[in-house]
């Protein structure tokens, strides 16, 4: 972050100034914040909290806080002008909507692996080639690898997500719930 939105040697008025069409003061609130070679990111933030409100939030606060007051402002701003109907709102809906697609995704592949270790286990065990077996010793034999065409567990998996279409008071909390059964 610049300290000073003006340049050595001229008074150029901040970004801010600028756009409002005033003479930038020496203890001008906007700009150590707005320099005068990024206009765009104080027409943003006026366009959508206008000047005067955003003077207000900045004299209210103390000096090392403005800064991070200031990126927000910019960040919300952007956002809101990219997206006039949800603003921030939609950006964060759209990234924790990817999050409970990646951990449905990532449920379902935990299942599955676990459905694949049960499944070697209880084919191992089933023809005498358990874990304390002398015979399991190196790769199945082409015997055992030949005779897996009967099921020996059945497994049901249910994913359940807890997100009602268009509410967003849920979180969108994700439950994965496995049944194994031997038969």
């Amino acid at each position: 972050m610049k300290e000073s939105g003006r340049k050595q040697g001229a008074a150029a008025p901040c970004a801010a100034c600028k756009l409002l069409r005033r003479r930038c003061a020496q203890d001008c609130v906007f700009a150590p914040y707005f320099p005068a070679d990024e206009p765009q990111k104080f027409a943003n933030v006026h366009r959508v909290f206008g000047a005067s409100n955003v003077n207000k939030m900045l004299q209210e606060l103390p000096v090392h806080q403005r800064g991070d007051a200031v990126s927000s402002m910019v960040y919300e701003a952007n956002a809101r002008v990219r997206d006039p109907v949800y603003g921030c709102v939609g950006a964060i809906s759209f990234l924790q909507q990817q999050i409970d697609t990646l951990q449905t995704q990532l449920a379902l592949a935990q299942a599955e692996v676990v459905h694949l270790q049960v499944r070697q286990t209880a084919s191992f065990s089933h023809h005498g080639f358990g874990p304390g077996s002398p015979s399991n010793s190196g790769s199945p034999s082409s015997k055992l690898m030949g005779s897996q065409d009967k099921t020996i567990f059945d497994m049901d998996m249910i994913v359940d997500q807890d997100k009602k279409r268009g509410s967003s008071d849920s979180g969108g909390a994700v439950a994965t719930v496995m049944v194994v059964r031997v038969t």
